[in-house]
């Protein structure tokens, strides 16, 4: 039994490294492939299946196509013809693992182990992580069968089975559980037909582990988006739905598929596997002329759950786009974006404030610099969340960026609430009023610094590297205005100004905070020009060494020299 577990464990750290090494090899061109082939029916049907068959995970595309339903990208009725699709790429992928493919596991191991530890390009070394994941894949299944070596001469063994297999639902729903645990159908099933070749298992206890293993490949999906929006719900529970009626019309006929399934095959390893991708296709026949009609009345009965909103309650932390971490990378950058929504309304609520000495408004700008600062830790908590073996180095650059982004955003809300809006409170309790040259002063900076924050948003979403060059010029010029601000101010102040002599202090650090969350701003810049080489290392001018002058290298002596 340990070494049954152990075999069981292999299979399942081979299938996850087959997922990962795949997903950072082809994950962005396989997420543009599914999005862009979800126009009809059949051709998402396609693209669920190949997508499918190299990433070795329904639940993986799942979760995608579920993602992409969720921001409205794809109908329900074309998101379920996916997840259709996807079923039957698992159950070709276990046609294809159910032959003899011993002899591949050394080849596959030697030639990954090779590729993932050369200098080779990014991609090929990815790829070497999934060949090594198939060889290890291989390997298990092998350990598997010789493991259960002494299991066939148990009679204990040997009784309970029996006894199971006269309870095949009983079978399928702890089947079902034990799919749900490991995160994998795939698994399940080659464990499966391994286990039926050797003939430890009854063949009708084995058609009702692939029908449990079937059910339960569905749960992990609809448990990761069960708090998820309903555009997701819709496909995951679509999908539980297909097979769970697959399930009920296929259980109480075994006893007949199993008098059918020797005329394709006499091993019974290979009868297992024929009958997991009949399932499948018959599934797939049967509901995707029908998907359009299951997926009205899922839009119909699943509708996004009612509720006042909570203020800094993330919106598109999606749970189940953490299998993808180019989608959840996408989904951090959206909740990072409202986080700039949140901080251009308190900036819109500071210049109020100051204008019309309203003690609510100013009050309001601190619950907003609380949703804020939750934003910001759920976006931080949600990145630590994706696995870094799954990260490219794309993606892990990505996250940093957006990591680093979110934490100036929530810097630029500190000093919105805790300097200007004192400010704003310490000038309605001293009763004081700007001069009129001075509030436009301060109008004019904040209307800059709103439209600084526009283009800082557009190059943290596109990066586009001109873009980041205007955003850099931005800054010395807003330097340069806010220069000029405080120097007109000096000038009122030398001609007396009442106004401007009461609220110097206040002007003044005004236009100091509003510079320093520019600065905030602007750093989204930073990291797009280092990576293209458009920085220079410090703006520091070489010192110059110094030099003594001729007149007084003459006036030493020769002795003095």
């Amino acid at each position: 039994m340990i070494h049954l577990a152990g075999g069981v464990a292999l299979l399942l750290w081979g299938l996850r490294m087959v997922r990962t090494g795949a997903m950072r090899a082809f994950g962005g061109d396989l997420r543009r492939i599914l999005s862009g082939a979800l126009s009809n029916r059949m051709a998402a049907f396609a693209c669920g299946l190949g997508v499918t068959a190299v990433l070795q995970s329904a639940t993986a595309t799942a979760l995608m196509t579920a993602s992409f339903a969720s921001r409205g990208l794809v109908t329900t009725a074309v998101a379920l013809a996916v997840v259709l699709g996807a079923d039957v790429g698992t159950a070709m992928v276990a046609q294809l693992l159910s032959f003899d493919l011993r002899w591949l596991s050394p080849v596959l191991l030697a030639l990954g182990v090779l590729a993932f530890s050369s200098t080779l390009p990014t991609r090929w070394r990815d790829l070497g992580r999934a060949a090594v994941g198939l060889g290890l894949m291989l390997l298990a299944l092998r350990l598997i069968v010789e493991a259960t070596h002494p299991l066939r001469d148990s009679s204990v063994v040997h009784d309970v089975l029996a006894a199971l297999a006269n309870e095949r639902l009983l079978a399928v729903i702890l089947i079902a559980a034990l799919t749900w645990l490991v995160h994998s159908s795939l698994a399940m099933v080659l464990l499966a037909i391994s286990l039926a070749d050797v003939g430890l298992l009854p063949p009708a206890l084995a058609l009702a582990c692939v029908l449990g293993a079937n059910l339960g490949g569905a749960l992990p999906a609809l448990v990761a988006t069960w708090r998820g929006e309903a555009g997701a719900r819709r496909v995951t529970i679509g999908n539980l739905i297909f097979r769970t009626v697959g399930v009920a019309l296929t259980l109480p006929f075994l006893g007949q598929i199993l008098v059918w399934l020797p005329l394709l095959d006499d091993d019974m390893g290979r009868q297992i596997a024929n009958f997991h991708a009949g399932f499948n296709l018959a599934l797939a026949i049967v509901f995707l002329p029908l998907v359009g009609i299951v997926a009205a009345r899922l839009d119909k009965w699943i509708v996004e759950r009612e509720g006042p909103e909570t203020p800094g309650a993330p919106k598109y932390l999606d749970e189940s786009a953490l299998e993808s971490p180019a989608l959840a990378l996408s989904a951090a950058a959206r909740e990072t974006l409202r986080m700039g929504d949140d901080l251009k309304a308190m900036l819109d609520d500071t210049l109020t404030a100051f204008r019309t000495d309203d003690r609510k408004v100013a009050e309001a700008v601190g619950a907003r610099d609380d949703a804020i600062d939750r934003l910001c830790e759920e976006v931080k908590t949600y990145l630590l969340r994706i696995q870094p073996d799954a990260l490219s180095d794309v993606d892990a650059r990505r996250s940093m960026e957006i990591l680093q982004y979110a934490t100036n955003l929530e810097h630029a809300g500190d000093i919105v609430e805790k300097n200007l809006i004192e400010l704003a409170v310490k000038k309605i309790k001293n009763r004081v009023n700007f001069s009129d040259e001075g509030f436009a002063e301060i109008a004019a900076l904040h209307a800059d610094l709103l439209e600084t924050l526009r283009l800082s948003l557009a190059v943290f979403m596109n990066g586009d590297l001109a873009m980041a060059r205007r955003l850099i010029a931005e800054k010395v010029e807003f330097r340069e205005r806010e220069r000029a601000a405080a120097q007109t101010h000096l000038e009122r102040l030398r001609g007396r100004n009442p106004d401007t002599i009461e609220t110097s202090s206040l002007h003044l650090d005004v236009l100091r905070d509003l510079k320093r969350i520019h600065s905030h701003l602007v750093s989204v810049a930073y990291p797009i020009l280092e990576a293209a080489g458009a920085l220079r290392d410090s703006r520091l001018a070489p010192e110059k060494s110094p030099r003594r002058s001729r007149a007084k290298d003459a006036s030493e002596s020769p002795i003095t020299r």
